[in-house]
């Protein structure tokens, strides 16, 4: 007995479809899903010479529910679709693969809008690039695959798509992920204290001089081909600098409201198309939960005995929340927010943070603070990822520490770490790029080695000083770091820095108009505000060496170990470090993990100096004087005013 095709639609794309597909199965046409569908059909193909998206929705609930896998196939615009395959179980639907399509295009913001009224008030009739020629051609495709699924062959287009350019013929098949937030395959389960418990388990490490437990080479095969494809992708474009000193890579991050741009510094441009794409993946999963559905909406004062008290990371000021152009509004412990579980590392329990400071994209409009991705880390597991969100949040909150106190740190020569590597890298920037480079030892009383790296030009043109930092329990790790991030935006500095000197001087002597990040670099860029950076600057400071300034700290096999070892001092200073796990089923399908961590104390990034958070932060007035750089705490008034030069 032949197979049941049932065949919905209408059109020239549907007319040859069943032309081809009768002589071989029983075909069943209706021109839409009102009359009943036969229960032994074996597959069903939705298929249009135009897009009209309340059909493929239709689809989904009549089809799926009874068992009846299904493929479409229809023309947006001059471009037509085929796919996805949809099974009864298996995760990826069309409505997936819409939005992945949706979302890998530069018109994305007006093509949902459109997709909006089409929903409403009807497809068009026929796509005026609807040719007869590429009809035949994604018909004759849709045969074929048809074909494979009732042979019981392997399938072309299960999670995945045929895009046709009817305009050229040029045909493509793209890969998508499924959306966990779908609202017909996907699943959104709540919130809860349990499964934001952590218990640290091993996480042996790959070689004994390396800090991370997974091989970025065990990623390469899948990173690139399911995660970064420019139609269908989470990221959608990846663009090589040829022209820094080392191999910089950036990929593309699509939103609705804006394109993110993340990078990869390393010294391979292949290596640098992974680290920028995880560094992709690591953005994705801290934006939003879109892990579990937060279901704790309460005030803190009703919270407090189980939940984060959003005072200890650190406010805006009361000046700063009377601004008519403030955007987040005071904190009020009476006042109801949404929260996500999260897990004190120092209390051994979950607890609740505030979701605005969990995902930085979510506080705008009702929020009380400004946050940003500080402490977002990816890992090769749960453990790699707590430790490398550890260091962010210490790299920044040195740098910033040293920043306002004006701390006079001690100043190291980089030739000192007898490190080849090192020294070319710096060799090199002096060289090509026309840079001296001045290293800093910012370490603070956690005893994590952090470094601040400024980076001074000797040429006649361009900037005149950048900054940087890095963190890592080997702290030549963290001079390289530092580089590379240094040597990542030298020539984008030069260049909007010679287009925008007057808008630059202004911000020197108006610091509200420093609002973006790269505006801190710009400030700096300057020859005027080189004096702001006199504390660190001084000639007649004595150069130390690595060996004096660095201890050397016992080596662990296994990274648990390692972090271990830092809440063990984080302990002794109680500082709590909180992790929430961003963790998203994306990424989690190839064993990858994404936190966010918050150690309430320590200084926050930000961006904008109107978005300076220092109110209830008193480590910045007490650690100088731990650490021996000042006799007696400091006062508010003390620290410094001007905006940081943090890139």
């Amino acid at each position: 007995m032949s197979a049941i095709v049932l065949v919905a639609g209408e059109g020239l794309l549907a007319d040859f479809v069943c032309g081809e597909l009768s002589a071989q199965y029983h075909v069943i046409r209706q021109t839409d899903f009102k009359a009943s569908v036969p229960e032994t059909t074996d597959l069903a193909l939705v298929l249009h010479d135009f897009w009209h998206p309340s059909i493929h929705l239709e689809a989904e609930k009549v089809l799926v529910p009874a068992g009846i896998p299904w493929l479409r196939g229809f023309v947006s615009f001059g471009e037509g679709v085929v796919g996805p395959l949809v099974v009864q179980g298996t995760p990826g639907c069309s409505q997936c693969a819409d939005l992945r399509r949706l979302m890998g295009g530069f018109d994305r913001k007006d093509m949902r809008e459109l997709e909006r009224k089409l929903a409403v008030h009807g497809g068009i009739s026929r796509d005026p690039w609807a040719s007869r020629t590429g009809l035949l051609q994604m018909g004759h495709l849709i045969v074929a695959e048809t074909q494979r699924v009732l042979q019981g062959r392997r399938c072309q287009l299960k999670g995945r798509v045929f895009l046709f350019n009817l305009k050229t013929l040029k045909s493509s098949r793209h890969f998508f992920l499924p959306d966990p937030l779908c609202s017909v395959c996907g699943e959104w389960p709540d919130d809860s204290s349990i499964e934001a418990s952590i218990s640290l388990g091993p996480s042996p490490k790959i070689s004994a001089d390396s800090y991370r437990c997974r091989s970025i080479d065990d990623l390469k095969e899948v990173l690139i081909k399911d995660y970064l494809d420019y139609r269908t992708g989470i990221l959608n474009g990846k663009r090589f600098d040829l022209a820094s000193s080392f191999a910089d890579t950036s990929v593309n991050l699509p939103l609705f409201t804006e394109d993110v741009v993340t990078g990869g510094r390393t010294h391979s441009y292949a290596e640098s198309e992974l680290a920028a794409t995880l560094e992709g993946l690591e953005r994705y999963c801290g934006l939003a939960p879109r892990v579990k559905r937060a279901v704790v909406r309460d005030s803190f004062r009703n919270l407090s005995n189980q939940a984060l008290n959003p005072v200890k990371v650190g406010l805006h000021t009361k000046e700063q929340y009377e601004r008519s152009d403030f955007p987040f509004r005071p904190f009020d412990p009476d006042r109801s927010m949404d929260w996500v579980w999260g897990y004190s590392l120092l209390q051994e329990r979950p607890i609740l943070v505030p979701q605005e400071l969990a995902y930085y994209n979510t506080g705008c409009g009702d929020g009380f603070v400004y946050e940003t991705s500080n402490g977002c880390a990816l890992g090769g597991s749960l453990e790699e990822a707590i430790f490398y969100g550890i260091l962010e949040v210490v790299e920044r909150d040195s740098f910033l520490m040293t920043w306002y106190a004006q701390l006079p740190v001690p100043r190291v020569d980089p030739y000192s770490a007898d490190d080849r590597e090192l020294m070319l890298m710096v060799n090199r920037l002096e060289a090509v790029a026309g840079y001296d480079l001045y290293l800093f030892n910012t370490t603070m009383e956690n005893g994590i080695p952090t470094v601040w790296v400024v980076a001074k030009n000797r040429k006649l043109e361009g900037v005149n000083l950048i900054c940087a930092a890095g963190a890592h329990l080997d702290p030549i790790r963290a001079v390289k770091s530092a580089i590379h991030e240094l040597a990542s935006t030298m020539l984008m500095l030069d260049k909007k820095f010679e287009a925008n000197q007057d808008k630059v001087k202004q911000m020197l002597n108006d610091p509200f108009l420093v609002q973006h990040m790269e505006d801190h670099s710009m400030l700096y860029s300057l020859p005027q505000a080189q004096e702001r950076l006199q504390f660190l600057l001084d000639e007649n400071r004595p150069i130390r060496t690595f060996e004096e300034e660095f201890k050397r700290k016992v080596k662990h096999a296994d990274l648990t170990e390692d972090l271990k070892d830092i809440l063990h001092v984080f302990r002794l200073l109680n500082l709590d470090v909180n992790v929430v796990n961003q963790t998203r089923p994306e990424i989690s399908r190839i064993g990858l993990h994404c936190v966010k961590v918050l150690i309430p104390g320590m200084l926050p990034m930000t961006f904008g100096h109107h978005f300076t958070r220092l109110a209830g932060l008193e480590r910045v007035l007490r650690v100088p004087v731990e650490l021996g750089y000042v006799k007696q705490p400091l006062t508010v008034e003390q620290l410094n005013p001007h905006p940081h030069p943090f890139p």
